[in-house]
C-alpha cells in the first residue's frame, strides 16, 4: 500500500534534490508519457535529460542564475526543457502562447532572458515578437541533441530551496503584465499541497490539458507528480474529443481542469466506457457554478473537487476534501499547506461569516514582482502575507467562499453586486454553456449590470429569458439589464474567462 504524502518530503529540498531522490529510488518507474509524440519518460530518463540539458546550456556560455525562456506547446520537450532549467540552478521563464504579439515582445524584454526554447510550431511567433527588440535573445528550436551527454560540467552545487526557479507573467488584464518570481522552495511546495489536498502518491497518473506556461499546468500536473512521485500524462492540446479516452488509455486516476471545459465536457461528451481508474477531477482558475458541478457529477459519476490558487503562490491554497470528507459546493475549500484568513481594508482579521479579502501565507508564496518593488510592496505585507484582491467570506470549518474580485465588484447606485452571483443565476439554466456578468457605466446608477453567454446550439434562448431567470434568482436590482450572445467567450491561457474584455467586446456589439 502507497504512503500518503507528508509535506517533510519537499522541506529544505530544491526541484534537482527531488529528481535525483526518485532517480535513485524509482529509476524506472514511468514520469511522463506523451501520448502525441508516443513516448514515455521514466524518472532515469527524467535526471539523464534534465542535467543534460542544463550542462549544453551552460556549454553554451548561459550562466546559472540566467533567465531562459520557453515558448512551447504541451509534450514532453517542454516539461524536459522546464525541468532542464531549473536542474541547472536557471530562471524559467514562462512565454504565454495566447497573451499576443506585443505581450510577448514585452516579457521577453522585461525578463532579459538570453535564449528563448521553441517548438516548430511556435518559432515564427516568437521571431515575430523579438523582431523590435534591440538585442533580442537566441531563439533556438528544440532538437534531441538538447537533452543528451554525459559530462560533469554542470555546476549545480548552488542550487537550493531559496534558488529562483520560475518567472510566469500574469494575465496583465489591468496593465502591464507582472513577473511573478517563484523560488523552488514555492514550486514544490505548489506540487506538495496538490499531492496533501488530493492524497495523491506514487500511484496516482493525472492528465495535463492546461498549458505549461500557466501555473496550474505547472505546478498541479507537473510539480504535484514530482512531489509525491506520481506520474503524468500530457497531449499537446485540450481536445473535447480525446478527452475521455487520454483518460481511458492511460489508466488517469485524476486530471485538473477549469470550469470552462468542465461545461463543455458537460454538455458535448459522453464517456463511452467505464473509467474505473479515475478518482476525481479538480477544478480551478475560477470558480466552478454550483449547476454546473452538479451536473457534471451527475451524469458522469466523478466527484469534481473545487479549488483555488494563483500564479503568486504556485497554484492551489484551497481545496475541498476528497470525499468521503465534507465537499462544500459552492466553496474552493479550506486551506491545504498554507494560512488563510478573511480580513478587513486594514488587514486585520474578521470573524466568520464577515466579506474581505483573502490573504495567504506560507512556503508556497512567490518571492516578489521581478523588478517591481512597489507591486511587490504593495501586495506582501512585512509579515508575509500574501494579498490575492479576492473578496470571501470563511464559515466556522474554515471554508472559503469567494464573493468576488476587489477590481470586478458592480458598484450600482452605491451598493455592491457580485458578478459571481449573477454567473451562478445564468448558469443555473442547462443551455448556458458560459457565462460572465459585468459592469456598465450608467447615468442613473454610475453602473448597471450586464453580461455576456455562450449557449448551447439550436437553443431558443432568447435574452428575455436570461433576464427572467435572474430576476427569479438574484431579484430585479441585480439582474442584468442586457445580455450579450457570443459564439465564444474571450478567455486567458488558462481558460479563465476575461470579465473585462467581455465588457469591452460587448461595448462595441
Amino acid at each position: 500500500m502507497s504512503q500518503p504524502f507528508a509535506m517533510s518530503r519537499i522541506e529544505g529540498r530544491s526541484v534537482p534534490d527531488m529528481i535525483d531522490w526518485h532517480a535513485q529510488a524509482r529509476p524506472n518507474r514511468v514520469f511522463l508519457i506523451d501520448p502525441d509524440a508516443r513516448r514515455t519518460i521514466t524518472y532515469r530518463d527524467l535526471q539523464t535529460a534534465a542535467k543534460a540539458f542544463a550542462a549544453n546550456l551552460y556549454k553554451q556560455g548561459i550562466e546559472p542564475g540566467s533567465t531562459v525562456g520557453y515558448a512551447m506547446k504541451n509534450g514532453a520537450d517542454a516539461v524536459l526543457v522546464l525541468l532542464g532549467c531549473l536542474y541547472g540552478g536557471y530562471t524559467a521563464t514562462a512565454i504565454n502562447l495566447v497573451s499576443g504579439v506585443s505581450t510577448i515582445t514585452y516579457v521577453l524584454e522585461h525578463s532579459a532572458v538570453e535564449i528563448v526554447f521553441v517548438n516548430d510550431s511556435t518559432e515564427a511567433l516568437v521571431r515575430e515578437a523579438t523582431a523590435e527588440l534591440g538585442n533580442p535573445p537566441l531563439s533556438v528550436t528544440v532538437s534531441a541533441d538538447w537533452f543528451e551527454g554525459t559530462d560533469d560540467t554542470l555546476p549545480v552545487a548552488g542550487v537550493n530551496s531559496g534558488t529562483d526557479g520560475l518567472l510566469m507573467y500574469t494575465s496583465g488584464t489591468t496593465g502591464k503584465p507582472k513577473g511573478v518570481v517563484l523560488t523552488h522552495q514555492s514550486l514544490l511546495a505548489g506540487g506538495g499541497n496538490t499531492a496533501l489536498a488530493h492524497q495523491l502518491t506514487k500511484k496516482d497518473r493525472a492528465l495535463c490539458v492546461l498549458p505549461v506556461y500557466h501555473i496550474n499546468g505547472l505546478c498541479v500536473t507537473i510539480m504535484g507528480p514530482l512531489a509525491s512521485g506520481g506520474s503524468v500524462v500530457m497531449p499537446g492540446k485540450f481536445s473535447v474529443a480525446a478527452f475521455w479516452d487520454h483518460l481511458r488509455d492511460h489508466a488517469c486516476s485524476w486530471f485538473s481542469v477549469v470550469p470552462t471545459q468542465i461545461s463543455y465536457l458537460l454538455h458535448q461528451t459522453t464517456p463511452e466506457t467505464a473509467l474505473p481508474a479515475l478518482r476525481f477531477g479538480r477544478s480551478a482558475s475560477a470558480p466552478l457554478s454550483p449547476d454546473v458541478q452538479s451536473a457534471f457529477e451527475t451524469k458522469f459519476g466523478v466527484p469534481i473537487i473545487e479549488t483555488m490558487g494563483l500564479t503568486e503562490t504556485a497554484a492551489p491554497i484551497l481545496s475541498n476534501p476528497l470525499p468521503p470528507g465534507v465537499h462544500k459546493i459552492g466553496s474552493p475549500g479550506i486551506a491545504f499547506g498554507n494560512e488563510v484568513l478573511i480580513a478587513n481594508t486594514d488587514l486585520n482579521e474578521l470573524p466568520h461569516g464577515e466579506e474581505g479579502e483573502v490573504l495567504v501565507r506560507g512556503p508556497n508564496v512567490m518571492r516578489g514582482y521581478r523588478n517591481n518593488p512597489e507591486a511587490t510592496a504593495a501586495s506582501l505585507t512585512p509579515d508575509g502575507w500574501l494579498r490575492t484582491g479576492d473578496l470571501g467570506k470563511m464559515d466556522a470549518d474554515g471554508y472559503v467562499f469567494i464573493t468576488g474580485r476587489l477590481k470586478e465588484l458592480i458598484i450600482k447606485g452605491g451598493e455592491n453586486i457580485a458578478p459571481r452571483e449573477v454567473d451562478d443565476a445564468l448558469y443555473s439554466h442547462p443551455d448556458v454553456i458560459e457565462a460572465a456578468a459585468f459592469a456598465q457605466a450608467c447615468e442613473n446608477y454610475g453602473q448597471t449590470v450586464e453580461a455576456g453567454v455562450v449557449v448551447r446550439d439550436g437553443t431558443g434562448l432568447t435574452e428575455g429569458d436570461l433576464i427572467e431567470l435572474c430576476r427569479s434568482k438574484v431579484g430585479a436590482f441585480k439582474a442584468p439589464d442586457r445580455i450579450h450572445f457570443f459564439p465564444e467567450l474571450p478567455k486567458g491561457p488558462s481558460g479563465k474567462i476575461l470579465r473585462r474584455k467581455v465588457a469591452d467586446t460587448a461595448s462595441g456589439l
